[in-house]
């Protein structure tokens, strides 16, 4: 069912999901959404599996026609929605009818918004995933980031009718500066106590040579013992390798499939949304937890937002 018509795409607008897995061993990176929290909730407010896809807007700049009823709520960290001029909550399904105008700019803080609908975009799926790999040209829609002129078309969706904001304790706690909780390693023994001290003492700043593949920090340079060099192995989002000249790099969405250099720690996975986030020139410092605390920090977060959802969906909220 035709849904959407492109009238501006800003920066950068693509189709992302939950990603690509399965294919790393053929090279082909996972993609999907870097702010994966803010994709999964938002499709669950309109009723979509968590992983089903929707637009990826950086920093704003997006209009956009329905051409039919639909649901949608669009969420991220502080972008600007209107519906035909209008203020629209964040984190809140709406229903749009044929012919309403949605506009998504960026705010003061944020980089990645997300416009989810009900059903889901339909776009053809390559390698068991609709998310646009640019780098590969492939995924999403022809490979490519939207333009004007292009129209989506939704999945069939179930009957829902739009309730319930998600509340402000489920969603991630962006900040313009935060603190991501790290557990260090897997090559920890690779580092000097000095480069330690240096990477949780120090603020880091968000480098303009960051983008969906990477996120380069400028900061304390930290020292190996020996080499930064390591036979390639499998990496994970928000793995911080250390390459020879000693500034972390983060590992994000279109990540490649391998690296070679040591990494110093790894990112917790319900702290990704808050650092993606974070816009060049801001800083993050890093917290060591370890990884008893990481696991407990994610299972509680899942069951508060399945506890949310199941209530949401019984009638029990």
């Amino acid at each position: 069912m035709k849904a959407l018509a492109i009238e501006a795409s800003g920066l950068l607008t693509t189709v992302q999901d939950a990603g690509r897995y399965g294919f790393q061993d053929k090279g082909v990176p996972v993609s999907g959404a870097m702010d994966r929290a803010a994709l999964e909730l938002g499709n669950e407010l309109v009723g979509n599996t968590p992983g089903a896809a929707a637009l990826e807007i950086f920093s704003g700049g997006f209009r956009a026609r329905f051409l039919t009823e639909v649901s949608f709520t669009v969420t991220g960290f502080d972008p600007d929605v209107r519906l035909n001029g209008h203020g629209v909550d964040l984190w809140t399904p709406h229903t749009a009818r044929a012919g309403d105008v949605i506009s998504i700019d960026a705010g003061s803080l944020g980089l990645w918004h997300y416009l989810c609908l009900a059903g889901g975009i339909d776009v053809p799926f390559v390698l068991g995933s609709r998310s646009t790999y640019l780098r590969g040209r492939f995924g999403g829609l022809e490979g490519r980031a939207l333009r004007p002129g292009d129209v989506l078309e939704t999945e069939p969706s179930g009957p829902s009718s739009p309730r319930g904001s998600l509340p402000e304790n489920l969603r991630p706690a962006y900040a313009a500066h935060p603190t991501i909780r790290v557990v260090l390693g897997p090559q920890a023994e690779a580092f000097s106590p000095e480069a330690f001290d240096a990477f949780l003492g120090a603020p880091y700043v968000v480098s303009t040579r960051s983008d969906r593949m990477g996120m380069m920090l400028d900061g304390p340079r930290l020292k190996h013992r020996a080499t930064a060099d390591i036979v390639s192995e499998g990496v994970a989002f928000g793995a911080i390798q250390v390459p020879g000249e000693g500034l972390p790099f983060v590992l994000l969405a279109d990540r490649p499939t391998t690296g070679g250099y040591t990494k110093i720690a790894t990112v917790l996975s319900v702290d990704l949304p808050l650092l993606v986030q974070t816009a060049p020139g801001r800083s993050v410092r890093f917290q060591a937890v370890d990884l008893l605390e990481a696991r407990e920090a994610h299972l509680k977060r899942a069951y508060r937002i399945r506890r949310f959802f199941h209530l949401l969906r019984h009638g029990g909220l």
